[in-house]
């Protein structure tokens, strides 16, 4: 499965009953609910990272991901709309694309 086949499910879920599925209920939770659980995700894989644990990082990874995308399709940002700005930022320095921020 690819990160665009996830996002393209996570979509789908968007119409879906709630009963139906996990993604479903999330989104049906309303997109404040979406971040909550992406922060938490994240939290936990910032602390497979600290312990080392590749395995676990691996596992919380794949959640964080997730937990992200359902993010973004609550706030109806899509996986494009994520990979443009990446792409965007190729053409120039990390160090130059921090100080633009400031």
């Amino acid at each position: 499965m690819t990160l665009n086949d996830l996002f393209d499910t996570i979509q789908a879920r968007k119409v879906a009953d709630p009963k139906s599925s996990w993604t479903a209920q999330l989104l049906a939770k309303g997109p404040e609910k979406c971040a909550e659980k992406f922060g938490e995700e994240a939290i936990e894989a910032i602390i497979e990272a600290v312990k080392g644990d590749k395995a676990g990082l691996t596992s919380e990874a794949a959640d964080v991901l997730y937990h992200l995308m359902v993010m973004l399709a609550a706030r109806d940002v899509t996986l494009a709309d994520v990979l443009a700005e990446l792409e965007s930022r190729q053409a120039q320095s990390g160090i130059a694309e921090k100080a633009a921020r400031s």
